[in-house]
């Protein structure tokens, strides 16, 4: 069974070997902000990453986040999420997963797919059509929200 810690540290692995073999140089800055992205997986906007990261690094500029997510992104290390209106999102986790939005408190959760579930067959592709990318974003209440809703 993986821990959540376990899981962190061989994305970190991870994350470093990509980054050697693209020639990029494993910035401090580039460490700390896979790091706070793989601490605390819900979803932060750049700004978010940027105040949960500058505490501990304060030459971290707004901009140097930005452009280090970006690298990330390009690098298939990090995904960003377009959750309806808002800011882009930045997601840690690499596993094949659609996202779930509290419509009441605004929280994001990582909702597996499950094995086998093949999201083309749910829908009538004209002929010829293939699908290269998929984002699934469900819309609903939370356990919590739900329980004050009634």
């Amino acid at each position: 069974m993986h821990t959540k810690r376990a899981n962190s540290e061989s994305q970190l692995k991870r994350y470093e070997e990509s980054i050697a073999q693209d020639g990029l140089r494993l910035t401090r800055q580039r460490k700390h902000v896979y790091e706070v992205l793989l601490g605390q997986q819900d979803h932060p906007t750049a700004m978010e990453v940027f105040l949960r990261a500058r505490p501990d690094m304060k030459s971290l500029s707004l901009a140097t986040v930005y452009n280090v997510l970006e690298t990330l992104a390009d690098r298939g290390l990090v995904r960003k999420v377009h959750l309806d209106s808002g800011s882009t999102r930045y997601c840690a986790n690499n596993s094949k997963h659609g996202h779930f939005t509290c419509t009441a408190c605004g929280a994001v959760l990582d909702v597996p797919l499950l094995p086998g579930a093949e999201l083309e067959k749910l829908h009538q592709l004209p002929r010829g059509y293939t699908v290269t990318q998929q984002e699934v974003s469900l819309h609903g209440l939370c356990a919590t929200c739900r329980k004050h809703h009634h």
